[in-house]
């Protein structure tokens, strides 16, 4: 592998979708990193936890002291085996720690001595991190949004993937954006979350350029925040409202809460602990919101789920799901949905169907 100099360029390596090794221990990778980087620690969190403890007793030899006694031997070279692998799989990538420091560094001196040179990021983790947040903020303050509403069920983030330069929130945070929104994959980490989400902002600024079309969202995308910074542009600007017939809105919701949910959980899980934690999900979901349904309303709704579910397990026909899920739009989802866009009508500049939405938008970029 030819030598390649160590890095400071944090916007071509993100631009780029560039391969990270992360050498921190498994639980500050946890916490957050970036998208599309791999965890392989120097140290795990407990050799970290005891060097960490050294340092403060007894200052920076002894802590490397120790940690070269914690890895070594057959741990040590688990550990090379694991880089190694890494660099052969991703010979354009870079390494780095939280500070571009001392364990990036040792790191990178015993991928060397297996025979591999291989560069790091200057400034590590933090530095990567401080470039996000800089950056996400500029980039909110500077650009122009566009925003894409509509009622529960028109299929707003399928019609946003149409547009000129879309950034998809919920995609970012893995989460729908209401109670029903949960994915079978957790959802990143809120640091994570805004990481990526500056990622998908600078592609959005510098691979495509012009108005930047979110997805109208509350405060809270599942667990994930928006930044007040964002919400406070979003709460301004222009808004595109997405029309589809009720029975439009009833087929898509089953097709993404219902089938793609079910496929999901049994791709996961197997077809019959799937199908239990699919049933879960989709009854969990409702009784979150029964206190808004009103007790009554809330056990009808229950009652005409479960039949569907029972029918659906039976016999594989979904067709009963349509009569509870228009229910809760009509009863719930709607009346909040038209009182909220009540308090947006000066700001609406284009309302209609999916291809209306999608032409006027094109015609503008």
């Amino acid at each position: 592998m030819p030598s390649r100099p160590d890095t400071s360029d944090y916007l071509s390596l993100f631009l780029n979708d560039i391969p990270l090794m992360d050498v921190r221990a498994p639980v500050e990778f946890s916490k957050g990193s970036f998208p599309g980087a791999i965890n392989a620690p120097l140290m795990n969190d407990e050799e970290r936890h005891r060097v960490g403890i050294c340092y403060k007793e007894k200052g920076q030899d002894e802590a490397i002291r120790l940690g070269h006694q914690l890895v070594s031997d057959d741990i040590k070279a688990h550990r090379i085996e694991a880089w190694r692998r890494f660099t052969a799989e991703h010979p354009h990538g870079y390494l780095f720690c939280f500070r571009g420091g001392l364990r990036s560094r040792l790191s990178q001196q015993w991928i060397r001595e297996a025979g591999i040179d291989y560069p790091l990021v200057t400034g590590g983790y933090k530095a990567m991190r401080r470039f996000l947040i800089d950056s996400l903020e500029a980039l909110i303050d500077s650009s122009e949004f566009v925003i894409l509403s509509g009622r529960t069920g028109t299929g707003k983030t399928r019609v946003l993937h149409q547009l000129p330069n879309p950034v998809d929130l919920e995609g970012v945070a893995n989460h729908r954006g209401s109670s029903f929104g949960r994915q079978v994959t957790p959802q990143p980490s809120q640091i994570d979350f805004e990481n990526r989400l500056a990622v998908a902002m600078l592609k959005a600024h510098h691979h495509v350029g012009g108005p930047v079309y979110l997805e109208d969202e509350s405060r809270l995308v599942g667990r994930c925040a928006l930044p007040e910074s964002l919400r406070a542009r979003m709460a301004e600007a222009p808004l595109m409202v997405l029309d589809q017939p009720v029975e439009e809105r009833i087929r898509i919701i089953r097709e993404d809460y219902v089938d793609q949910m079910a496929a999901d959980y049994a791709a996961r899980d197997g077809e019959e602990a799937g199908w239990l934690n699919f049933r879960d999900y989709l009854l969990s979901a409702l009784d979150r919101i029964r206190k808004r349904l009103g007790g009554e309303r809330h056990s009808q709704l229950r009652r005409m789920m479960e039949s569907a579910l029972d029918l659906q397990q039976q016999s594989g026909d979904v067709s009963a799901h349509h009569p509870w899920i228009q229910a809760l739009l009509e009863n719930y989802y709607d009346p909040m949905y038209d009182y909220q866009l009540d308090q947006k009508q000066g700001r609406i500049v284009m309302q209609g169907r999916p291809e209306t939405i999608i032409d006027w938008a094109r015609e503008r970029s």
